[in-house]
């Protein structure tokens, strides 16, 4: 009794290390990662005035889209699309490559892959710093889009881990690290762009050296602090390539299928159910988080420094919820926490498009920030009980490129509804549509019960 005692305890410590570190990896990241947003407006109107011909390209290909669902001609609304097409073009880079690094580390170990990738932010940071054009500009982050599968490769650390509750508490701690670093990385970059004339630089010199500066710590901490969680015995040969870049059969996990030791036809078809919920959620949260910035500034005349509490108010809230609650839900009870936050959502978004006051907003936003703080975790934690242990990282990287592929959709989906129907009409349909993945994870839980 003694021995299985302090093997408990024993491999408690060790899950204790690994959260820890992911946590701490991924927060110094995502500082990193987060240091440009509150700089994109600014940046884009820097080359505006450069005639780069690739950033006239692009503004046509918004100036198109503006036209065709009858968005207004205001510089605010011009950024917010600009800003969304690079985002889109980013995730849709996070949506091929995502499934394939997860893969590569099922066979290779999380450490190297997690170091290939952090050196490869690090080198699109420096391209950053230099850049002096709109194409270095775009090549920066395109490097980045095919790098940034370091969430991946955290969520697949936390999958390895043998104790269902240590996943769930591991999960959260992850969504803690996002909400933590989106709440103060754009508050630094924000600063850090402000002190560029005492210093003689370009006003993003200094957030991109430093974002390089946060890339280089996390390449020592990986190198000299992160466990490695995939046991030599547990490593695998990688997945054929085919089913990995391949939509339909991301949805249907075939990577996972076509193995030598399938799980049960039954774990398949409620894997593949929480697929589709993780898809769908977000692709329709995504939408109506990228139209908040249109329906802020068309009908409370949010400033940017406004739009910027707001989002730390969701930032702030989030956190709270996921340090307190979310790392606390029990194992088992995630489908039930995931079903009730997703139900909240309804009412949260039909309270922001009805919203007459600013008052009324923020009480939207709480019901929303709670939502936004359960669902992606605890989907994670489901979802990482799936697979063998060297199927891990393919199976949460596959979730990962369904995530990238809905928020690469949801924001050109729910902008086209929001000019062409109006604003109410697009947050009442949208809220409407949060009961398919409701009813998704109805079939989920009775596949579960059978």
């Amino acid at each position: 009794m003694p021995d299985v005692n302090k093997s408990a305890e024993e491999g408690g410590s060790f899950s204790s290390k690994v959260i820890n570190s992911v946590f701490l990896l991924l927060l110094v990241d995502l500082l990193g990662f987060t240091l440009i947003l509150p700089l994109l407006p600014s940046i884009l109107d820097h080359y505006a005035q450069t005639g780069d011909v690739v950033y006239e390209f692009l503004q046509s290909v918004v100036g198109w889209f503006r036209e065709a669902v009858g968005i207004p001609m205001e510089r605010k609304y011009n950024s917010v699309l600009f800003g969304g097409l690079i985002g889109s073009l980013f995730s849709l880079l996070q949506f091929l490559l995502s499934p394939v690094t997860g893969a590569l580390s099922d066979k290779h170990g999380r450490r190297p892959m997690l170091i290939l990738v952090t050196l490869g932010m690090m080198s699109s940071y420096a391209i950053w710093a230099v850049s002096r054009s709109f194409s270095m500009f775009l090549l920066f982050r395109v490097i980045g889009g095919i790098c940034k599968s370091n969430v991946t490769l955290c969520t697949a650390i936390v999958a390895d881990l043998t104790c269902a509750k240590a996943r769930n508490r591991g999960m959260a701690m992850i969504g803690v690290a996002f909400s933590l670093g989106f709440t103060v990385g754009p508050l630094m970059g924000a600063y850090l762009a402000t002190s560029y004339k005492s210093t003689g630089n370009i006003f993003y010199q200094t957030p991109a050296l430093l974002a390089f500066g946060f890339s280089a710590a996390d390449l020592l901490f990986i190198w000299f602090l992160l466990p490695e969680t995939l046991s030599k015995d547990a490593k695998g040969s990688s997945s054929g390539f085919r089913d990995l870049l391949n939509p339909l059969s991301l949805f249907h996990f075939s990577a996972v299928i076509r193995t030598k030791d399938p799980p049960a036809k039954e774990k398949m078809q409620k894997l593949q159910v929480l697929g589709l919920v993780y898809f769908c959620y977000l692709f329709l949260f995504s939408g109506l988080e990228f139209t908040l910035s249109f329906l802020t500034h068309q009908r409370f005349h949010f400033t940017s420094m406004q739009q910027g509490k707001m989002f730390f108010f969701t930032g702030v809230v989030m956190t709270l919820i996921q340090g307190g609650y979310a790392r606390r839900i029990k194992p088992g009870q995630q489908m039930r926490a995931v079903s009730m936050a997703i139900a909240v959502l309804i009412p949260a978004f039909v309270l922001i498009g009805l919203s007459w006051n600013v008052t009324m907003l923020y009480i939207g936003l709480l019901l929303y920030s709670f939502a936004a703080a359960v669902v992606i975790p605890c989907l994670s934690t489901l979802v990482s009980d799936h697979g063998s242990a060297n199927q891990k990282g393919t199976v949460m990287g596959i979730l990962r490129s369904l995530g990238a592929l809905a928020r690469a959709m949801g924001p050109v989906v729910a902008s086209s509804v929001y000019w062409i129907a109006g604003a109410q009409a697009c947050f009442f349909l949208t809220s409407a549509c949060f009961i398919v993945p409701l009813a998704l994870l109805r079939t989920a839980k009775r596949l579960k019960e059978e």
